[in-house]
Order: C-alpha cells, then sequence, then structure tokens
C-alpha cells in the first residue's frame, strides 16, 4: 500500500462505529510457518499486517514491515522460517469490537501508542475476526467527524492537533524524569505541524530525537504519524544505543511505507530530517547522528560553540539509498556543557532590518550570551530573539529545539 501525504482526502459520508472502518482480510493459523507468511506478504503487496487467529478468535497481528525486517537478517530464514508465526507478532494488538464508536476507538487507539496507528488495529464480532482497521484512515475519519459537528475544516485540525500532542506527551514526561537542566521546544507552525520529537530514559541512558519532516499542517502532520511510527519500530527491534543504525532502519521504514523505493516509480518524494542521540550515563559519553541537521556544543571552559555537523543526506527521501548507512559521531561531554538541537525553523527564519534569515551565527551568539544560564533560561532568551527578529514577517516554518546539559 503506497501512501501519498498530498493526496488525502476526508472521506465525504459520516462514519459512526468501528465496523465502518472494517476491512476484510485474509489471516492465519498460529501455526503457520514463517516461510508461508513470507510468502503471503511477497505475493500480496498491499497486506500490510495480517492478523493470526487461534480458531476465531484473533491473537496477534503481524506487521509486514517488521515481519520483512527482521527475515532479511542473515541466518533468520534457517533459524525462524519452520517455527511458527508468532515469533514475529505483536502478542497486544488493539482487539476492538465492531460496535465501538468512532469516538472511543480514537481514545483507544491514542492510548494504545503509536503501532496502533501504524500498524492498524483488530476488528472483530462476537470474539471473531471481523477484519482490520487503519491508523491513517481513522485519523481521516477523526478530522471529518469533527468538520461535521462544527462546519468548519479548523475543528478538525484542532483535533488532529490533540492527538500529535497526545502523541508527544510520553516524551516530555520522559524528559523530564531523565535531565533536570534542559528544556525542548515545540511549535508548529500552524495548528498541527512537521516537526517531531522523541525522548526515552532507559537504565543506562537515554535516547532523543528531533526531525523535521516535509510539509506543513495536515500533510506535515501524516508524515510525522509515519516517521515517528518507523522511528519506535526501529527502536524495538534496534534498541536505542546505535543512534546511526536507527537513522538507517527509519530511512528504509519510511521509503517503503511510502512506496519510494524506485525514483520512476514513485508518486511522492517526502522524508525528514533528524537528529538522533543516545547518551551513556555511567561513560559520559554522547553518541550523535544527523541527517541534514547539526549538534552545537559548548564546553564550560570554551568561548566558542563547536558544531558538530550531520551528513548532508535525507532520510526516506527518493534519492536517499535505501541501503545508505550514516555515521555515529562520539563526543565525551564534561559536566556542565551545554549541548543545542534545531530544526531549520529557527535558522531559516526571515526577519530584522534586511530581511534576511536568522541564521547560525546569530543563534551561536545567544547561546555564548546566556552560556551560564541553565537550560530553560537559555531557550526562552533564543525564543525572545527569535520573535524579535521575526517581528511582522509571517512564521516560515515549524519551530522545535532541544537545550540541555547532561
Amino acid at each position: 500500500m503506497e501512501f501519498n501525504a498530498s493526496r488525502l482526502h476526508l472521506p465525504r459520508f459520516r462514519l459512526s462505529i468501528a465496523a465502518d472502518l472494517c476491512v476484510e482480510t485474509v489471516s492465519v493459523p498460529s501455526d503457520t510457518s514463517n516461510f508461508m507468511v513470507l510468502e503471503l506478504f511477497t505475493e500480496r503487496r498491499d497486506l500490510m499486517s495480517l492478523p493470526v487467529i487461534d480458531g476465531e478468535r484473533p491473537i496477534g497481528l503481524i506487521s509486514r514491515n517488521i515481519f520483512m525486517s527482521q527475515m532479511s537478517k542473515p541466518f533468520y530464514h534457517e533459524l525462524y522460517g519452520k517455527k511458527s508465526c508468532i515469533a514475529f507478532m505483536d502478542k497486544e494488538p488493539l482487539i476492538v469490537d465492531a460496535a465501538m464508536s468512532i469516538e472511543q476507538l480514537t481514545f483507544r487507539a491514542v492510548e494504545s501508542g503509536e503501532k496502533a496507528l501504524a500498524d492498524g488495529f483488530i476488528v472483530t464480532r462476537e470474539g471473531s475476526l471481523a477484519g482490520v482497521g487503519f491508523g491513517l484512515q481513522l485519523m481521516n475519519v477523526v478530522a471529518n467527524m469533527q468538520a461535521e459537528k462544527n462546519r468548519q475544516i479548523m475543528h478538525s485540525i484542532d483535533y488532529a492537533s490533540v492527538i500529535q500532542r497526545s502523541l508527544l506527551r510520553p516524551s516530555d514526561l520522559a524528559l523530564n524524569e531523565a535531565l533536570d537542566d534542559a528544556h525542548l521546544e515545540w511549535q508548529p507552525r500552524d495548528v498541527v505541524g512537521g516537526d517531531f520529537y522523541h525522548f526515552a530514559r532507559y537504565p543506562d541512558g537515554w535516547f532523543a530525537a528531533i526531525a523535521d519532516c516535509t510539509g506543513h499542517g495536515v500533510p506535515g502532520a501524516f508524515m510525522t504519524l509515519i516517521s515517528s511510527s518507523t522511528l519506535a519500530q526501529a527502536l524495538q527491534q534496534l534498541g536505542p544505543r546505535d543512534p546511526a543504525a536507527l537513522i538507517g532502519e527509519v530511512n528504509r521504514g519510511v521509503k517503503s511505507m511510502l512506496g519510494q523505493i524506485e525514483s520512476g516509480a514513485a508518486e511522492s518524494n517526502d522524508g525528514m530530517d533528524a537528529a538522533f542521540l543516545w547518551f551513556d550515563n555511567a561513560s559520559r559519553r554522547l553518541h550523535f547522528a544527523g541527517a541534514k541537521l547539526a549538534l552545537y556544543q559548548l564546553d564550560p571552559d570554551q568561548q566558542a560553540v563547536q558544531t558538530v555537523d550531520g551528513e548532508r543526506m535525507g532520510v526516506g527521501y527518493v534519492d536517499t539509498p535505501l541501503d545508505h548507512s550514516w555515521t555515529n559521531n562520539t563526543i565525551a561531554i564534561a559536566e556542565g556543557s551545554l549541548l543545542f538541537l534545531t530544526t531549520d525553523g529557527l535558522i531559516d527564519q526571515i526577519g530584522g532590518s534586511k530581511e534576511i534569515a536568522y541564521g547560525k551565527r546569530r543563534m551561536r551568539d545567544v547561546l555564548l550570551a546566556q552560556r551560564t544560564q541553565c537550560a530553560r533560561h537559555v531557550s526562552q532568551a533564543m525564543l525572545d530573539d527569535y520573535q524579535a527578529w521575526q517581528g511582522e514577517q509571517p512564521r516560515r516554518d515549524d519551530l522545535t529545539f532541544f537545550c540541555f546539559r547532561p
């Protein structure tokens, strides 16, 4: 199934229960081998999620992206090919009754996390498999319902904003628990935006990512859904400790989901710029991988901002090779060091008396001037200077930056 954010349309008719989103699909018994599942996914290119059943009762859901990624690893054919498909299935998918209301289904989908929106959900009737529903279709319907209730499309976008902010909330909580001196600023240009961030805490460190997806508003928000869900799957498969490998996995996932594998056949050319971080608590080493985004570092005994550039290769685009490998930069972080990540919404904003871009030099000047302050104070000073520079100029892009002291 190929997806193009620019070609999304809201349904013209009212849908009210989960059954209205239900699509009949093939399923496999729990004793089906992985070889048979591989054959089915190979034959059915449109099949993105495959229910696993015990009798008539669904017990799991196999994601095409995760399954194909796992089975492509060395020796996995030999190790798992003849084994039951339950080895690669999600054992706790979202399962809803066909009579459930769309409103209740929306809350359940958000509560269950990104996988329900990315891989879909199972619909049952009297406990038996009826079919599957898809997260993008659900978001489409939610937007349409809100527009009908309020007779204004802005209300549907407001509702989409609630969903987008709900998906970011777990990262906010994890950031507050992991770092005492940090601030993450996220301002969509419109009600919803094309920037997203992810933060997760682990026993031995933490992982952080910021990303700038193509598009603004609703198209950009759909791209954040695709990209963030692909990142969540990559973290589940690879763990958080190799940012460069994670960017590579997200690149493959985005290209596959959008059908951007071959330039001649692709109907879209969407992707993202990104910066991924892993910080190891014990060694105080920061591992950084960037795709067209840089890391800015200011050590306590220095009077200049150091720049660690990311690679000049975006993620997921048609021209980005499927097997492109990004590189990790490993940095020893001294106590008190100030670090800063930003999407280009800050640097590219037009303003000032000459109506030119805000630029990296002005950003570095603010960091230097505020280097002894806490991260929240530095961020507020950066935001104040940015807004003063913008003046009466329209906002050009979504704004996201991450300021922190590990």
